[in-house]
C-alpha cells in the first residue's frame, strides 16, 4: 500500500542524486552543480531519509550506487528528461513562429532525409522544419528532453523504449577501408574477417558522461573526422550501406553479410498532440 503522507519526490533532489550517481563523487558533482560539497551531502542523506533506503554506499575511498541507487538513477534521469522536454516544449509552442526540431545522427539517412523534408514542404500545412545533426545516439537524448519534437533513429544502435515510432528503411552494413587495402578486392565478408585488422582497430566515441572507453583505436567525435582517420590507415568501421554516397576516392565499402540489419525509424513523444508532427510522420511513411 502506497504511504501517502510521504512526501513526493521533487525534481531538485533527484538532479542533486543523479549529479552524484553520475560522478560518483561528492566533490565534483557539487563543482558541476555549483554548490558547496556539504550541503550536497545533507540533501542526498534527506532524500534516503525520505525514500527509507540507502542510495550510496560511501567510505574514503569511494563511492558506489546501491541496488536502489541504480533504480533511482535510471527513474530519476527519465523524470528529469520528462520536466525539461515539458518545459521546452511549452516554451517553443508559446513562440510565434511555429516549427518542428528533427534530430538525426550527422552522415546518416541523408537521402532519405532530404526526400521527407522536400516531400513535407510542399503540405499546404507544413512549418519550418530546424535539423539539428547530432553524434552517434544523441538524436534520441535530444527527443527525450524536449530539445527536439521527432527524431531518426537506426535500431540496433538506438533505443525506441518511451517513444511511437515507424519503420522507415532497412539497410545492410559495410566495413569502411582505406582504398588498397587487400580486403577491399573481395565481394564481401563476415565479421570474423574484420573483428580485428591489423593496423585498423574500432573507434571509440563518447559515452554520456563526455569520457570514452579503453581501447588502441582512435577517440572519434564525429562522422567526418571518422572517415579522415579511415582514410589515413588509423582505423576501420562497419557502417550502414548508405554511406557510400559519402566516400571519397580514398576509402572503399565492403559489404560484411552477417553484420545486422539497420533500421531506420521515425520516433516521437507517444504523448504529442502536435498537427505539424503527425504530417511530418505521415508524410515520411508514405515515402
Amino acid at each position: 500500500m502506497v504511504d501517502l503522507s510521504r512526501p513526493a519526490l521533487d525534481s531538485e533532489s533527484i538532479r542533486k542524486f543523479v549529479a552524484v550517481a553520475e560522478e560518483l563523487h561528492f566533490g565534483r558533482a557539487a563543482q558541476r552543480l555549483g554548490i558547496a560539497q556539504p550541503p550536497l551531502s545533507r540533501a542526498i542523506s534527506q532524500l534516503e531519509r525520505r525514500l527509507g533506503a540507502t542510495l550510496l554506499e560511501r567510505n574514503s575511498r569511494a563511492v558506489t550506487l546501491t541496488e536502489a541507487g541504480s533504480v533511482l538513477l535510471r527513474e530519476g534521469r527519465a523524470a528529469l528528461d520528462a520536466v525539461d522536454a515539458a518545459d521546452r516544449r511549452t516554451r517553443r509552442a508559446a513562440t510565434d513562429r511555429p516549427g518542428l526540431v528533427l534530430a538525426t545522427k550527422a552522415g546518416a539517412s541523408s537521402e532519405l532525409l532530404a526526400k521527407m523534408l522536400d516531400a513535407y514542404a510542399a503540405e499546404p500545412d507544413s512549418v519550418a522544419v530546424d535539423v539539428v545533426l547530432c553524434g552517434p545516439g544523441e538524436q534520441e537524448g535530444w527527443l527525450r528532453d524536449g530539445r527536439a519534437d521527432v527524431a531518426l533513429l537506426h535500431q540496433p544502435f538506438d533505443s525506441t523504449a518511451g517513444f511511437d515510432a515507424e519503420e522507415l528503411h532497412a539497410e545492410g552494413q559495410v566495413v569502411v577501408l582505406p582504398a588498397g587495402h587487400p580486403l577491399t578486392s573481395e565481394t564481401h565478408v563476415r565479421l570474423t574477417d574484420v573483428a580485428e585488422l591489423p593496423g585498423l582497430p574500432k573507434p571509440r566515441w563518447p559515452r554520456r558522461d563526455g569520457s570514452y572507453p579503453d581501447g588502441p583505436g582512435p577517440q572519434v567525435r564525429d562522422h567526418t573526422q571518422l572517415l579522415q582517420l579511415v582514410a589515413l590507415g588509423r582505423a576501420s568501421v562497419i557502417m550502414p550501406e548508405s554511406v557510400r554516397a559519402h566516400l571519397g576516392e580514398d576509402l572503399a565499402a565492403v559489404p560484411v553479410l552477417d553484420a545486422p540489419t539497420v533500421t531506420t525509424v521515425i520516433a516521437w513523444p507517444p504523448h504529442s498532440r502536435s498537427r505539424a508532427v503527425a504530417a511530418l510522420i505521415r508524410t515520411a511513411t508514405r515515402l
